[in-house]
């Protein structure tokens, strides 16, 4: 069990753990933060420069962590962390105040984001087995929705009237997360095996991208990554264009809890509430869904998962009924749990085994590039309203059902084509 997994392991789920419950305190809401700072168009183009920031820097951050150690790295990260967060606070105190300011730190958070989760992805894969590998990220699956969840309970309901406090308690955590990693956590990489190989290490953005020449020219695996930017693109809009428009359009209402508690709902009380709704069905669910994949067509389920996603989140894009909107979370919780363990499967077909590596490091970069597309629902909410941005929601669906079927068909008949020069040669 978790006693029994490597002690780097059990560190890493701990720091993680801790610095996501705080995260999701704060960086979930950030777009409403800089839309009422500053205004909704400056708050989708400063989210999107941070995002193609932390893209950069999570290219750079790889690379790094197999030239000069995955802890060196780790470590550097943090401090770049402690450091972006007192920046926060200094810019959002009560003597001193300016957006622009928690915005550098932010971009600073992002760059040490982009050290920190390749050397330390890297690091779980260095100290694990085939073996006890799926149990790891089992826990750390867990680890991460709970984290999430109890995050958001406490930012929906604080960040408007703690976010002071809340900045304080990320530099409290990032503190304590500071030293577990440079304390407790072990280096993993063979800094003078690779010397004595004599490689030489080149940092340049060119090199960086020369290493993944190989992946990009895989046309069905490129295809397939536009399909999955497709539709993590409709997810990142709930802490973009859906949380502005509920903070600025839900009207706020009084609720009753038990029977006896009122509480006044606001809107972004209640996108906590729907996230929460989202995580604890799919916690409770995966399991149930597990089951009843087998032995279903793995193509089908995930087309129709992408729709049901697409559905769910055109619903929160426009609604301000409030039974309509949890509705919507159960629909895109459905597509979800049943288009998540399909792709996964698919696209571990896809990729070529003898570059494992490399395929799933650029796999990883659907997630920022699909943030830099979801931010962009933001400006174009401004013009297309929330029916709009919903439209849009199920038109992504389609597309990622397109760009997903291409590259299955162009993989089917790559393969055909191998296995007819196979024969030939037989």
């Amino acid at each position: 069990m978790f006693k029994n997994l490597h002690r780097n392991i059990q560190i890493r789920i701990y720091t993680s753990f801790l610095s996501r419950v705080v995260g999701s305190m704060v960086f979930p809401f950030m777009a409403i933060y800089f839309a009422k700072e500053l205004n909704a168009v400056y708050a989708g183009i400063l989210l999107l420069i941070q995002l193609i920031v932390q893209f950069i820097a999570s290219l750079y951050g790889g690379y790094l962590a197999d030239s000069v150690g995955r802890k060196k790295m780790m470590v550097i990260g943090e401090w770049m962390k402690v450091l972006a967060f007192a920046g926060m606070i200094v810019a959002n105190s009560p003597v001193f105040t300016s957006a622009w300011v928690a915005f550098l730190m932010l971009l600073v958070m992002s760059i040490s984001t982009g050290f920190i989760n390749p050397a330390a992805e890297a690091m779980l894969i260095d100290v694990s087995t085939k073996e006890n590998r799926a149990l790891m990220y089992s826990i750390n699956y867990w680890a991460v929705n709970l984290s999430i969840m109890l995050g958001l309970i406490i930012g929906g309901w604080f960040f408007q009237t703690h976010f002071f406090q809340l900045l304080i308690s990320l530099l409290i955590i990032s503190l304590v997360t500071l030293w577990m990693t440079k304390a407790l956590i072990q280096e993993t990489f063979n800094v003078t095996a690779v010397e004595e190989k004599g490689r030489e290490n080149s940092y340049d953005i060119k090199s960086i991208i020369q290493s993944y020449q190989t992946v990009i020219t895989d046309v069905p695996f490129v295809l397939f990554t536009l399909g999955g930017i497709a539709i993590l693109s409709i997810e990142f809009q709930r802490n973009n264009f859906i949380a502005i428009r509920l903070e600025e359009e839900f009207p706020t209402r009084v609720v009753t809890l038990l029977g006896e508690m009122n509480i006044a709902l606001d809107g972004v009380k209640l996108l906590s509430l729907l996230t929460v709704e989202n995580t604890l069905i799919i916690v409770f669910f995966t399991v149930v869904f597990t089951k009843w994949l087998k032995g279903k067509s793995v193509q089908k389920v995930m087309y129709f998962g992408f729709l049901l996603f697409g559905l769910g989140y055109s619903i929160l894009a426009f609604s301000n009924n409030l039974t309509l909107l949890f509705i919507g979370v159960v629909v895109l919780s459905i597509g979800e749990l049943m288009y998540v363990p399909t792709r996964q499967s698919l696209l571990a077909e896809i990729v070529d085994d003898s570059r494992r590596g490399a395929y799933m490091a650029f796999n990883g970069f659907v997630f920022q590039i699909g943030k830099m597309v979801g931010v962009l629902g933001i400006m174009v909410g401004e013009v297309l309203n929330g029916i709009g941005i919903g439209i849009v929601c199920v038109l992504f669906a389609f597309l990622g059902m397109v760009f997903s079927r291409w590259a299955l068909m162009k993989r089917d008949s790559k393969q055909q084509v191998i296995l007819s020069s196979t024969e030939k040669f037989t």
